[in-house]
């Protein structure tokens, strides 16, 4: 597993080993003692989320307050993404800074998203399958978001405003 700092305080990228041939490939995506190895202060992942999407679809930025702050280590199984880390720790010295990173099935790139880092992705295959493993319980009481245009943040989404397709709940989303 090759771990590379992001321009972000506490935010990585983690590329697995991936063992192919002219059959296809293997690869270890997660290895529980090596990662734990890796980030001893990360507390082990609880859930294993998955979504599938199409082109044009804008998930986030969202992320959850206080003892329901969720870490995400989020991979592209198939298709490809943008996927956006902002951080949102005042205290942080890489606040309101984000990072952005196309992860794909074949690239096999993964992100880990600490606490309190606002998270977010645009599909920009056809189809994209993303998972991602969090280490908290999802508790929508304490879920918030920032909307994905907003102009503080200013994200390029690598999409064309025509093709961005969102849910409900994040168009109502605010501005910081």
């Amino acid at each position: 597993m090759i771990v590379t700092q992001t321009p972000l305080k506490d935010c990585y990228i983690i590329e697995p080993p991936v063992y192919g041939d002219d059959r296809g490939y293997f690869s270890v995506v997660h290895d529980k003692h090596a990662f734990a190895k890796a980030f001893p202060q990360q507390p082990p992942f609880l859930l294993q989320n998955e979504s599938f999407s199409t082109y044009g679809v804008l998930r986030g930025l969202h992320a959850q307050k206080g003892d329901a702050a969720q870490a995400k280590l989020v991979r592209c199984v198939q298709g490809r993404i943008l996927d956006v880390a902002v951080d949102y720790r005042p205290d942080s010295p890489t606040y309101l800074k984000h990072f952005t990173l196309e992860l794909s099935g074949e690239n096999h790139k993964q992100l880990l998203v600490p606490r309190g880092f606002l998270h977010g992705f645009s599909v920009l295959s056809e189809t994209a399958i993303v998972n991602y493993q969090v280490d908290n319980t999802y508790q929508p009481a304490m879920e918030y978001g920032i909307k994905y245009d907003d102009p503080t943040l200013n994200i390029d989404w690598q999409l064309p405003q025509s093709a961005i397709q969102l849910s409900e709940k994040d168009e109502k989303l605010g501005f910081i």
